[in-house]
Order: C-alpha cells, then structure tokens, then sequence
C-alpha cells in the first residue's frame, strides 16, 4: 500500500513515518515540500497514492495568529480530503484531537456534560483550534458521503514520550488542576502511530470518529476524586475507577482494535 503521510516532520507524523515504512510504501509531506493549500499541489501527491494520513495543522490556537490557524488548518483539510475523495482514494486517516470537543482551549473553565466522554459530546468551545478540528472533521464526513471515502477520524489528546512526557507529568503532578481541561488524557507517541496503522486496516463503512487515548489518567490522584474537585457539574454516566480516563475507549478497542500498551505508571510498567 502507498500511503501519504503530511505533517510528515511533526513529532506525531514522523512515528506515524517510521512505523508504516516496515510495510508500506510512504510519501511524507511536510511544509518545507509544498502548500497543502494549494488544489494542484495537493492533486499531484495523490497521484498513484493508496490510502492518506492527514497529520498536517498548526497545533494551538497560540500558534499563529487566529486567522491563520484556522484558515490554515481548515483549507489544508478540505483540499487534501476533498481532493483524494475525488481521485476515488478509498481510505482517509485524519489525525484530529480532543480539542474539537472545544475543552481543551477553551477561554473559560468548562466542564463535560457527562463523562465517560464519549464521541456523541457535543462542542462546548470558544476557540480557533478546537473549531478548526471539528470542522476538519466534518469534512472528512462529508467527503465520506460525497465521494464514498472510508474516513476514519482519531480524536488524540496530549501526545509525548520521553523527555515531552515527563515534562507534563511533572506539571500535573505539582498542579492537577494545570491538566482539568484536558481531562488528564494522554497517549504515548508510539501508541498514537500504532492506532494510525490500525485505522488505516481496520473495517469501517462509511465514515468513523473515533476517541484514541491512554487507558490510564496523567494523575496520581483517582479520577473520580479529580472530577469531584474539578468538574462537579459533571454527569457521571458510568463508574471511573482508579486512574481511569474520563473518555470513553470503547470505539477504538471495537472498532480499530486497538488498545494503548505504553504508561508512565512504574507498577504497571514504564515508557
């Protein structure tokens, strides 16, 4: 299989590179080969292309300026996904984020409606970032109707490994708080690329949003406690045991057959 991969020099892209590469043929994209704004550009790649990952967007609201993280992450998406639904590419991976649910950036504490949170959450967001992911989302359903595209969309919180990883555990652990509008989520950077792979494979019909995280919290604190202090509003649909995360995984495991191996717990094992 030939596979496009944009975003390519991104910490994400180039695991999502490296692991696909054992058996697949992949043509990684980054800024620094061409403008994915650009429909003759994005139509070129395509040619004699299989199957795209779509791991390409400027990553915060803070980034750029507001104009042009959505403009771009936006544009960016509607040509490569429009583009590749229209040269008959019948599987589309498009790396979005747990942002889109709008907590994550949002300019005013905001709580979940219910927890788990699972993938029917409506947007609850004021900011550029979590909108411009959302819409990227829709666009991957609507050029799965349009065009007959199997689109698989991966909704991935903070992602790291290694020194990253630490970094933010050590900020939660001083500050549980710090972590209350991304609900203390995580997935390691190889795990991330392992549920790319496994979106590209799995059976889907039609058009899938899918949450991909860690089993287990960035917390040392139990969950429940965590959602008690910091989201009291919060319906609890269902029990969070331990460390849990308060999203729900259970489309990922049914659907893409996929599990996160990685955690940062040393009684469970290490990074």
């Amino acid at each position: 299989m030939r596979v496009l991969v944009t975003g390519a020099g991104g910490m994400l892209g180039a695991e999502i590179v490296a692991v696909l590469s054992v058996a697949h043929e992949v043509l990684a994209h980054d800024r620094n080969v061409g403008d994915l704004r650009d429909r003759a550009q994005v139509e070129a790649l395509l040619d004699g292309v299989d199957a795209v990952v779509h791991a390409a967007a400027l990553p915060s609201p803070l980034s750029a300026a507001e104009p042009v993280v959505f403009g771009n992450n936006v544009d960016a998406s509607f040509h490569l996904l429009d583009a590749a639904g229209r040269a008959g590419i019948k599987r589309i991976v498009y790396v979005s984020s747990l942002s889109a649910l709008g907590l994550a950036w949002s300019s005013r504490p905001v709580s979940p409606l219910f927890a788990p949170v699972t993938e029917r959450h409506p947007y609850v967001g004021d900011d550029v970032y979590g909108l411009s992911k959302l819409v990227g989302e829709l666009i991957g359903e609507t050029v799965s109707r349009r065009w007959g595209t199997e689109v698989v969309s991966l909704r991935f919180p903070f992602i790291g490994s290694g020194d990253r990883l630490r970094r933010h555990l050590d900020h939660v652990r001083r500050d549980p708080g710090a972590d209350r509008a991304a609900l203390w989520s995580w997935i390691d950077t190889r795990d991330a690329a392992r549920a790319v792979v496994a979106a590209l494979t799995a059976r889907v019909e039609g058009y899938a949003l899918v949450n991909v995280a860690a089993p287990d919290t960035t917390s040392s604190i139990p969950t429940g406690e965590l959602m008690r202090r910091f989201h009291p509003s919060t319906r609890m649909d269902g029990p969070l045991d331990g460390f849990a995360v308060p999203f729900s995984l259970e489309l990922s495991r049914e659907l893409l057959g996929f599990t996160a191996v990685h955690t940062w717990r040393p009684t469970i094992g290490g990074t």
